[in-house]
């Protein structure tokens, strides 16, 4: 014995001060607050797809132009996260969690009393800008609360709220919009950002900030103009025509943008993405397994219910349809808190391959389906995409979170998000692009385009095949 003391490196050092500060018995009613936050601002994104002409003839547009209060919400959450995971790297999640709740809060009060297609697009455009703030805060404050070898189990509900959101937001919102009309939903997501913004203030401590390091602008600019310019054409490359200027035009764009965010992400003093995670086994593999699996899941939740429902698929009623659909994130929030107790045992990989091969069957199932196929076959190929991201995607979001460091970890789940958004997307644009001949006396098209997902879905087991998992401790 020399006498020493032995220092722990600062990020165990941040991790268990905030431990300190939240207290171990708390550090679940935390993360309860912070979901909560992450649901609320989620839930209402792809709300009004099921009630697009309804509204588009209230406010006299047509449904293309309003597909836009759908899409520009989608790209905003996906894009502008990483800023915001910088943000709160940089100056503290607390105050960037709750500044988000509270600015979705006002946007969606005001998208509740929209008087045309534009100020409805704009106020739900600001809304989810606002609200992407929580995800990366969110994980952010999941991995600073709990050990490496503890994050699977919270992930899993972090995962489920962020996959799981959007749909729940379509399973319910037929309901009601038919019940209570789309603007009483604004109306009521208002007052319940408010009450997390609340309750986030008053529980949710300080996260440590990193003094002296420069916000990256010009990569947050670049890198928006790239990613919005690059899913714009994807997302609307069939209502603009596939060799439209508009796409081309927007491709184009997205190449030079992220030429030049590469560039300056290179010179940066605190780079806005790091690189160098792009050459790490770790990061790339599961971004990259979990942006082609959210293709398919994302791709199958859009196409699901035109198959199942009128006037292109099997006929069913909304009711039905909804009834049906919902096993999926069922399937989800079941199955993510007990596969995470198994990837404790297993690995991160063998979740993930297991997980990305749940979704691949999940998608040759329903290339079968048919007029004559039961419903509890059409509930099990449902409920497999819950299971298959259900075990892979808190597997692989912990094991990238392991792999970068504690400051980075707002960053790095912004980074993540992102990616995903881009893959469901993509999903949505390539499969229903696929599937677009597709009648109710031809469902051969949709049967097409869920092989496409089983393709995606599959090479997604192939990166993830490849990541190397988090060693155990005995």
């Amino acid at each position: 014995m020399t006498g020493e003391v032995e220092v722990a490196p600062w990020p165990i050092l941040l991790r268990r001060r905030l431990a300190q500060k939240v207290g171990i018995p708390h550090r679940w009613a935390v993360l309860w607050v912070v979901l909560g936050g992450l649901f609320t601002t989620g839930f209402t994104i792809t709300l009004l797809v099921v009630s697009l002409e309804g509204i588009a003839e209230e406010l006299d547009t047509s449904v293309s132009v309003l597909t836009w209060a759908i899409t520009g919400p989608m790209l905003a959450f996906g894009v502008v996260g990483p800023a915001f995971g910088k943000s709160g790297d940089l100056w503290g999640h607390k105050r960037i969690f709750v500044g988000g709740l509270f600015f979705a809060a006002v946007f969606a009060a005001l998208s509740a009393v929209a008087w045309n297609a534009a100020t409805l697009i704009l106020f739900r455009v600001l809304s989810a800008t606002a609200g992407s703030a929580c995800g990366p805060s969110a994980m952010a404050y999941i991995n600073r609360m709990f050990e490496p070898t503890e994050r699977v189990k919270p992930l899993s509900y972090w995962s489920f709220v962020t996959a799981g959101s959007p749909v729940i937001g379509v399973v319910i919102g037929a309901p009601l919009v038919d019940a209570i009309g789309w603007r009483a939903i604004f109306a009521i997501q208002a007052p319940l950002c408010l009450i997390g913004f609340v309750v986030a203030l008053w529980l949710l401590p300080k996260t440590e900030r990193i003094e002296g390091v420069k916000f990256d602008v010009m990569g947050s600019v670049t890198l928006g103009i790239g990613a919005v310019s690059l899913l714009a054409a994807i997302s609307q490359g069939r209502a603009w025509g596939w060799t439209s200027t508009a796409t081309f035009g927007c491709l184009a764009i997205s190449v030079v943008a992220l030429y030049a965010f590469v560039k300056v992400e290179q010179r940066a003093e605190a780079p806005l993405v790091v690189l160098a995670w792009f050459r790490t086994r770790n990061v790339a593999l599961p971004v990259l397994s979990q942006m082609l699996t959210n293709f398919a899941y994302m791709g199958g939740f859009f196409l699901i219910p035109q198959v199942l429902g009128k006037p292109r698929g099997l006929g069913l009623d909304t009711a039905t349809v909804g009834n049906l659909v919902i096993s999926r994130p069922l399937a989800f929030s079941i199955t993510a808190p007990l596969a995470a107790l198994v990837t404790l045992r297993v690995g991160e990989r063998i979740a993930g391959v297991v997980g990305a091969l749940g979704l691949v069957v999940s998608m040759v199932l329903w290339s079968t389906v048919g007029f004559d196929t039961s419903y509890p076959y059409i509930i099990a190929a449902t409920a497999l995409s819950g299971v298959g991201l259900g075990i892979a995607s808190p597997a692989l979001t912990s094991l990238m979170a392991n792999a970068v460091d504690e400051a980075d970890l707002g960053v790095a789940g912004a980074l993540q998000q992102l990616m995903t958004q881009i893959g469901a997307v993509m999903g949505a644009a390539v499969m229903a692009t696929v599937s677009v001949s597709a009648s109710s006396d031809d469902l051969g098209p949709f049967h097409v385009a869920f092989l496409v997902g089983a393709v995606m879905a599959a090479l997604g087991a192939v990166a993830a095949g490849f990541v190397r998992s988090t060693p155990r401790l005995d």
